[in-house]
């Protein structure tokens, strides 16, 4: 049972920034309210109440409303209009599909002077013979009845038949009041009979329960869906009249229907262990995150790379990186990725990074076995000198090579027969020309009692 509460009509007031003191209309439709209370306390200035599709089963506790103008009451559980002679400001009242079946009862609306509207559609009294007549001439301030409007013909005619239309509704009304009286012992004993057979039902659930056998339960459980599906079906197709108590057993079943789905909610979700190693020993590749990744190997530094595109904005600490020889592991918000490593690593050596602009995971895993190349040498700008050093140095052979001169000969003779090692000439040696001489230098040929040094180097 929801009662109205100060936090629900607060909630239902925040176009008036939550005050209820001078609130002028606030809505309540649609709550399951069974009993109006204390709107009358604590909202005195309403104007304006919608309590319509609710389950309210008398008019009660709104009499203190003095400025109320409209009242809708629809879709409730209303049989007898009363209670609303205090509503002096009471311009329109909605009772429609309501089981308002006393039809004498409007006559206390009479005490309203400023009432215009009234809507009694879907009604058991609106069934009577001479509905219309007995309403319009008992309430003559009415202007409007169920959306239809009251001429002054019609109002003249409702008043000289009134003796007469007054009497038929009398007797229909009496014989509608029994039938309801028996309706309501019938309904009591239904619901005697439903209480008895529960525990039967629980009984009989029980023993299902106590089974030893697992595809005894399971037969068990499927049985128990079909026949669950069947009094579902039942229970909607079953004809039933339309009666305060009939409403009451469709609100009650569709609540029970909520509960039951609300504690399967709240039970724990029981989830299988996902498999990481086979029985075999196979590790798996498994990406429960689903994030993007890249493995990539530096030859360079003898490693490979894992980029694993993990969120920017997720913290750090919700990362659990676990390196293997032959795998890698690595948990995000407790969803498992796992990658086969196509070649072994050394975990002590690894290292895990995290970008602080894309919030990407850097792993770098050396390998275990691998050939070690060296470094390429970094290009730097060099100066000329530096080069022509560079030059020279290759140049110079790693033994001391002496040119030795034949005696008898010219200089520029043997400069001419030099030949490079390994090399093959058919053609004649070069021939020099003569140089010229200047400044007075004139080559003198050697004497005979010349000795050649070999640690002298030759001239030129």
């Amino acid at each position: 049972m929801v009662r109205i509460s100060e936090d629900l009509i607060r909630r239902r007031a925040e176009h008036n920034n939550g005050e209820i003191f001078s609130l002028e209309e606030v809505s309540l439709h649609q709550q399951d309210i069974e009993k109006i209370e204390h709107i009358h306390n604590w909202c005195r200035d309403l104007k304006i109440l919608y309590l319509q599709n609710n389950l309210i089963p008398k008019i009660e506790n709104v009499s203190k409303l003095k400025k109320l103008e409209y009242l809708n009451l629809a879709l409730n559980n209303v049989e007898v209009i009363e209670n609303l002679e205090g509503c002096e400001s009471l311009q329109k009242l909605d009772l429609t599909v309501n089981f308002v079946g006393k039809l004498s009862s409007v006559e206390s609306l009479k005490q309203n002077l400023h009432l215009r509207e009234l809507y009694l559609v879907g009604n058991p009294c609106t069934e009577f013979q001479g509905y219309r007549e007995y309403v319009v001439a008992c309430l003559p301030q009415l202007q409007w009845l169920d959306g239809k409007a009251i001429g002054r013909a019609e109002r003249i005619q409702a008043l000289q038949e009134l003796d007469e239309v007054r009497r038929r509704v009398l007797e229909q009304e009496a014989e509608y009041l029994e039938k309801r009286e028996k309706q309501k012992g019938s309904g009591l004993r239904e619901d005697q009979c439903q209480d008895q057979s529960h525990p039967q039902i629980n009984q009989s659930v029980s023993e299902n329960q106590n089974g030893t056998q697992t595809h005894q339960n399971q037969d068990s459980s499927s049985k128990s869906d079909t026949d669950t599906e069947d009094q579902e079906r039942e229970f909607w197709e079953k004809p039933c009249p339309f009666t305060p108590e009939s409403r009451l057993e469709v609100y009650r079943h569709l609540e029970e229907k909520k509960q039951a789905k609300d504690r399967e909610r709240e039970k724990p979700e029981i989830k299988l262990p996902r498999t990481l190693i086979t029985a075999e020993g196979r590790v798996l590749n498994i990406n429960e995150p689903k994030m993007d990744f890249s493995l990539t190997e530096d030859e360079n530094n003898n490693c490979m790379l894992l980029d694993l595109h993990v969120y920017r904005h997720m913290d750090t600490s919700l990362l659990n990186v676990d390196v293997q020889p032959t795998y890698v592991r690595v948990t995000v918000k407790g969803k498992v990725f796992q990658l086969v490593l196509p070649a072994e690593v050394k975990p002590d050596s690894s290292i895990a990074q995290r970008s602080q602009t894309t919030g990407h995971l850097l792993l770098t895993l050396h390998l275990a076995h691998g050939e070690v190349k060296p470094k390429k040498p970094i290009a730097r700008p060099t100066s000329v000198t530096h080069n022509q050093n560079t030059e020279k140095e290759k140049r110079a052979a790693p033994g001391r090579e002496l040119l030795e001169v034949e005696p008898g000969k010219s200089l520029t003779e043997c400069l001419a027969n030099i030949v490079p090692k390994g090399k093959d000439f058919s053609s004649k040696p070069m021939q020099f020309s003569q140089p010229q001489h200047h400044c007075g230098v004139e080559e003198r040929p050697l004497s005979k009692d010349f000795v050649d040094d070999p640690e002298v180097p030759p001239l030129i």
